[in-house]
């Protein structure tokens, strides 16, 4: 029994359907509510029992036309919480061929490999890398992240295993780093203890100083550093580590330099950050996310690997069943399973290769530069309202504020965000700065104007008052 339509005529007209709809989402994306929570209803609904019957072709594009509404809302313009990018229609293009091909990306001899590497190629000529670069399209940049942290630990430890077999490594990060820094460290087996968080300056950035006397101190306990890990826009305020700085350390002490540039590296295409981003051309290894600043649709990551030799040692163990061959379709010269970690993986470079060819560098430059302005312009409202103050400078994309109240400030700082959620009208989200809650604003959105940024300082106001 075969699992195609039986009537492909009705399914080409369901299929059509549904492709109206995706789109009549998208074009509509400026309308309505943010976020909207699942009801009761819905949530019970899905709660149903094992299918065993199939079901019509018009139930299921019921079921999902019921759906798509209650998504968190990251392709309207006033999504400010987290790093979420907003995508774009032309992605769907790409899902759908993809989909038709069902290609595994991790191995033999097809056109999925020559399409990644031709997105490396280009990653590499954007980020200032050698051509030579290695790298692959992930799930983003917790998985490279593990992916170059595992070809740093093993290039090390074959660095010292004659002369120190039993060495501690120990890595560099700042205390304002993204947490998948150390949830590779301990799936790596090198120990979250064994990364060290560097304080920061006032401007939120690693403290080079603090980081030199912690690998002083380090080594008279016979510990071995082995790399350090710059932030390329931090989380909570989009900071951005002295990376030439790092760089120097990294190339005096004979360290891997790691950044993470989950979206601020795309910021070196704005001619407001480049500068800060230039030692970019300088780093061992490089994680950033296709699916925010680029407008990838999720999930799509990078990991680019200075050294290919490096980066191959670090997981080209091929069993018997998948050996290559000269020719056939055991063939080709990239197999992405000795690169990293997947053997199936799906076609994520497709979209991101459409996506580039769509839209071009030019177009996602001019999104990161409006997007700069656009944090920018909100900074000069809080400051220019008597009723509200900034938490933390604002370095990238990101604007931590807060409504200043006589008493409660965090804990109404926090209902003005959840109302403001609720309500539909935007949806920041909250951090800690210095130990007071801000409201965290994050604009990574190609549909975010600035009317979206006036509308929520004036809500933020409304509601302040109230409370």
């Amino acid at each position: 029994m075969s699992l195609d339509p039986k009537d492909w005529k009705a399914f080409r007209k369901t299929a059509h359907t549904m492709l109206d709809v995706s789109l009549d989402r998208m074009q509509s994306s400026r309308e309505g509510r943010v976020w909207t929570p699942v009801t009761d209803e819905l949530a019970k609904s899905i709660r149903e029992p094992l299918p065993k019957a199939p079901s019509d072709y018009e139930d299921i594009t019921a079921a999902l036309e019921e759906i798509i509404p209650y998504a968190p809302g990251n392709i309207h313009p006033r999504f400010f919480g987290w790093v979420n990018g907003a995508g774009t229609p032309s992605n769907i293009l790409a899902e759908m061929a993809g989909a038709a091909m069902n290609v595994n990306a991790g191995s033999r001899n097809h056109v999925a490999p020559h399409i990644e590497q031709q997105v490396i190629r280009w990653m590499a000529e954007v980020m200032g890398m050698p051509k030579e670069t290695s790298g692959l399209v992930v799930t983003g940049t917790s998985m490279a992240t593990i992916v170059a942290l595992k070809a740093a630990r093993d290039f090390h430890q074959k660095k010292h295993e004659e002369t120190n077999p039993d060495a501690c490594l120990v890595g560099y990060t700042s205390e304002q780093a993204h947490s998948c820094i150390g949830r590779a460290f301990d799936l790596l087996g090198i120990c979250k203890e064994n990364l060290r968080k560097i304080k920061c300056n006032e401007n939120f950035e690693m403290d080079l100083d603090a980081l030199k006397a912690q690998m002083e101190e380090d080594r008279a306990f016979c510990h071995i550093p082995f790399a350090i890990i710059g932030s390329a826009g931090t989380v909570n305020t989009g900071a951005i580590d002295d990376l030439e700085g790092i760089a120097d350390i990294c190339e005096a002490e004979d360290l891997w330099f790691h950044v993470d540039g989950a979206f601020g590296a795309t910021a070196i295409l704005s001619e407001q950050a480049k500068d800060r981003l230039s030692a970019l051309s300088r780093v061992d290894s490089l994680g950033f996310d296709f699916h925010k600043w680029w407008q990838v649709n999720y999930d799509a990551g990078c990991v680019l690997i200075r050294d290919p030799l490096i980066h191959r040692q670090a997981f080209a163990r091929r069993p018997e069943y998948l050996r290559g061959k000269e020719r056939g379709l055991a063939g080709g010269k990239f197999w992405a399973v000795d690169y990293g970690p997947e053997l199936s993986r799906g076609f994520r470079a497709l979209k991101v290769w459409t996506h580039i060819k769509t839209h071009g560098v030019d177009a996602i430059k001019e999104v990161v530069e409006r997007n700069i302005s656009q944090a920018q312009y909100l900074e000069s409202l809080v400051k220019a309202s008597s009723k509200l103050e900034m938490l933390a400078p604002v370095s990238l994309n990101i604007c931590c504020f807060r409504y200043k109240f006589e008493s409660g400030a965090d804990h109404k700082n926090n209902d003005i965000v959840v109302q403001l959620q609720e309500s539909g009208i935007a949806a920041p989200s909250t951090t800690t700065i210095n130990n007071t809650l801000a409201i965290r604003v994050n604009i990574t959105n190609h549909r975010t104007q600035q009317a979206d940024l006036d509308l929520l300082v004036g809500a933020v106001i409304e509601i302040g008052d109230s409370l």
